[in-house]
């Protein structure tokens, strides 16, 4: 996984609440067990109509906003069925991070685990960043998680809580395999004494 120390990105204004975990990958795509290869579907039945074609009013059809690595969205985020899909979506497509009010426990937890850093704020910082993410591609916020700041393109910054040991994971890059993998020569010390001392086993 890699690390999340500060991004500066474009943000997409998303300001729909309610949005689902069907709505950001539908159901019809979830039978691989592949996180790549996901963010073609992102919000697949808001992007595209019924023939494939996009749908130029959604945000991340607009050229401003194809390499939006943050989304700015409105409250419950993540709502709906627990589908890891969906931060795998969100993940493939480029996305970084979400600003909301508020989201849906597992899709919150979800997104750690994958990388993802999902923030929570007020409605008013929200509100102030949803505005500045309408500016287009040349309005970039800067998220830094160490300071656990959110910076609007006119140098306006909230701050934000964080888990600290989420915060951890995300600096350095660790998924659940990387956190055992740091664990590595305690378990290879266990498994020696124990090939010693139960041979049988």
């Amino acid at each position: 996984m890699d690390k999340f120390e500060t991004l500066t990105g474009i943000a997409a204004p998303l300001p729909l609440i309610n949005i689902d975990t069907d709505m950001i990958i539908p159901k019809q795509f979830l039978k691989t067990i592949k996180r790549s290869g996901l963010g073609v579907n992102l919000f697949d039945e808001m992007r595209y109509d019924d023939g494939g074609a996009e749908i130029p009013t959604f945000v991340l059809n607009q050229d401003a906003y194809r390499n939006a690595e943050i989304l700015v969205a409105g409250d419950n985020f993540g709502c709906g069925s627990s589908r890891e899909h969906a931060p795998w979506a969100l993940k493939d497509f480029g996305v970084k991070s979400v600003i909301s009010t508020s989201f849906a426990d597992i899709f919150f937890n979800n997104c750690f685990k994958n990388g993802i850093l999902p923030i929570v704020l007020p409605q008013e910082a929200v509100d102030v960043l949803m505005k500045d993410a309408e500016k287009g591609s040349n309005a970039r916020m800067i998220i830094d998680l160490e300071a656990q700041t959110v910076t609007s393109s006119d140098g306006e910054a909230f701050s934000f809580e964080v888990d600290a040991f989420k915060k951890h994971c995300l600096m350095n890059g660790l998924d659940d395999i990387g956190l055992t993998m740091e664990k590595a020569a305690s378990i290879d010390t266990f498994e020696a004494e124990l090939s010693k001392s139960r041979p049988w086993v």
